[in-house]
Order: C-alpha cells, then sequence, then structure tokens
C-alpha cells in the first residue's frame, strides 16, 4: 500500500548512486515550496525502543499474574500487541533506509519491493489490530455495564480467545489483499471505509453506555455491591474513552496522509501536508508508549502486576 516514503528514499539511493555522506532532505519529494521535516533518526529509535519495552512489560504482567486472565486484559494485551507492531514497522523501516544509504545493502528493486510488502503489512496489521482491539474492549465494557449479572456467561475467557483469534486471521488476511492490490484506489477507498465503520461502531457503543448508565444503575441500586462495580465499569468505560481518543490522534495524520497520496497525489497542499509525513511517523509510536502509561495509570491491578514484576513489595515491618 505504500503508506510511506520508503520506496522512494531507497529508489534515489540506488539509482541516483547517492553518496553515504549525502543528506537523503537534500533530495525534494515534492514539486512545492514546503520544507521537508526530517526527524532524526535516534528520535525513531528511542520512542520505538519504549514502546517495544512498554508493551512487552504490558503482556509478561498480565500474563504472571493469573487473576488478570480475564476478557478485559485479553483484549488489552491484543491491543499492546497492535502497539507494538506500529513501532516495530517504523524501526525496520528506519534501519533498512540506514542499511540502504550506508551501502550495506544492496537495494535492487525486487528487494526493495518485498521489503517494503512486509513493512507495509505490518503497518496495515497494526492499525487493523488497534481499531478491532479497540472495538472489542467497547464491546466488553457495554457487556459489563448492561448485563453486569450475565457478564460471566457471556464473555468467558474461551470465547474471548476466540473472537481474538477469528480478529487477527481477518486483520492478516485484510493485509495481504491490501498488499497485493496496494496500487487500486478501490484498496484504499475500501480500507479508510472499514476503519470509518469500526469507529462508528464504537460511538455508538459509547452514546448508549454513557446515556443509558446512569438509569441502568438506578435499577440494580439495591443489589449488594452493585454501585461498586458500576463505578467500577465507568471507570473502565473512561478508560477506553481515552485510549480511543489517543488512537485518533496519533493515527489519523497517518491515514489522511495515505489518502491524500492516493487521490491527490499532485495537488500542492496535499504534496505540502506529506512534508510533514515523519511527524506522523513519530505519532504513530507514540501511540505504543503512551497505551501502556494509561493502563498502568487507571488499573490499580495492572500496577500491583508491575510493583511484583520488579519487585518493588513494601518491606515486611512496615
Amino acid at each position: 500500500m505504500r503508506t510511506d516514503r520508503a520506496s522512494e528514499i531507497i529508489r534515489l539511493v540506488s539509482q541516483k548512486n547517492i553518496h553515504p555522506s549525502e543528506n537523503i532532505s537534500e533530495f525534494p519529494v515534492n514539486i512545492t515550496d514546503c520544507t521537508q521535516i526530517i526527524m532524526p533518526e535516534e528520535v525513531f529509535f528511542t520512542i520505538a525502543f519504549l514502546g517495544i519495552v512498554e508493551n512487552l512489560l504490558v503482556l509478561i504482567a498480565v500474563w504472571k499474574k493469573k487473576n488478570l486472565h480475564s476478557p478485559m486484559y485479553v483484549f488489552i494485551c491484543s491491543l499492546a500487541v497492535s502497539d507494538m507492531l506500529g513501532s516495530l514497522y517504523k524501526t525496520l523501516e528506519n534501519i533498512f533506509i540506514i542499511l540502504c544509504k550506508k551501502r550495506y545493502l544492496t537495494c535492487q528493486e525486487d528487494f526493495e519491493k518485498v521489503v517494503d510488502d512486509v513493512i507495509d503489512f505490518m503497518f496495515i496489521l497494526s492499525l487493523l489490530g488497534s481499531i478491532f482491539s479497540l472495538s472489542a474492549i467497547a464491546a466488553d465494557r457495554y457487556i459489563t455495564i448492561f448485563y453486569a449479572l450475565r457478564y460471566h456467561n457471556i464473555m468467558t475467557l474461551q470465547r474471548a480467545l476466540i473472537i481474538l483469534v477469528v480478529i487477527w486471521v481477518f486483520c492478516a488476511g485484510s493485509g495481504i489483499a491490501m498488499v497485493i492490490f496496494s496500487h487500486e484506489t478501490a484498496t484504499v477507498l475500501s480500507f479508510s471505509i472499514l476503519l470509518g465503520f469500526m469507529l462508528v461502531f464504537i460511538l455508538c457503543l459509547y452514546i448508549h453506555m454513557f446515556l443509558l448508565a446512569h438509569s441502568h444503575a438506578r435499577k440494580i441500586a439495591l443489589l449488594p455491591t452493585s454501585t461498586i462495580h458500576q463505578r467500577a465499569n465507568m471507570k473502565g468505560a473512561i478508560t477506553l474513552t481515552i485510549l480511543l481518543g489517543v488512537f485518533l490522534c496519533c493515527w489519523a495524520p497517518f491515514v489522511l496522509h495515505m489518502l491524500l497520496m492516493t487521490f491527490c497525489p499532485h495537488n500542492p497542499y496535499c504534496v505540502c501536508y506529506q512534508s510533514i509525513f515523519h511527524v506522523n511517523g513519530i505519532l504513530i509510536m507514540c501511540n505504543g508508549v503512551i497505551d501502556p502509561m494509561i493502563y498502568a495509570f487507571r488499573s490499580p491491578e495492572l500496577r500491583n502486576s508491575f510493583r511484583r514484576l520488579f519487585c518493588c513489595r513494601k518491606p515486611s515491618w512496615k
């Protein structure tokens, strides 16, 4: 799906015989006066490293603490995997560009196309995995709030795992199809429609949750510990709201970049927007860094698991 400048940069390196010491930013990729914003490789690698480590810690913390083996945390682990893919995809892309610039790799056209397809696949898998994981978390929160008494019968751990298998198989299949037909306008259009549909689905669940949760709480107010459970469930819904907001802020600029490249590649305004491509890439990786912080800040259980993971237990004499 040629979502980035990787292939273009590599062709410049391989076809124009650029010397390794020359700055790649000196070769403009547009015909406007907009200055191409180039982020240092160190920034990419630092943010990517933080995102990979933080999400790995989330996966390990959930795996080691048995009381976190629940559908909600299984879906959170799925989102963590998606965030890791977002960091890995940009990391591999930048490593490949650096190796080509330094002439450690012979970037022939066939080899470049294979690598570019793999990078594009990881990008699509990360984006689809994130939006479907958020959708699964939203559905889980919806069931928790409105079917609290039957939740454990409706959403079992086994069903959650089956849902995740279906999600990732669908995302992988969609990613392969989109890479194969990446040059078709219909592919980008269907991809955008799918993302829009999933966002509308989540927003509809939100509207229903927040409009009816208060009245639903009154109906079960006489049940023992209902207030405590209702507050916990609404806290989970608010956490999901924050996650979705961060996702939109981090991914929307890149998706817009992809649409502009497809539908108005020669428009001066569209080309000018593409000059901030590296900033959009940084935002994607920031999503992988911010999400684990949201989990840790909003979930006491996950914080306790992190403490145990780092052996930060309170002294027995206290």
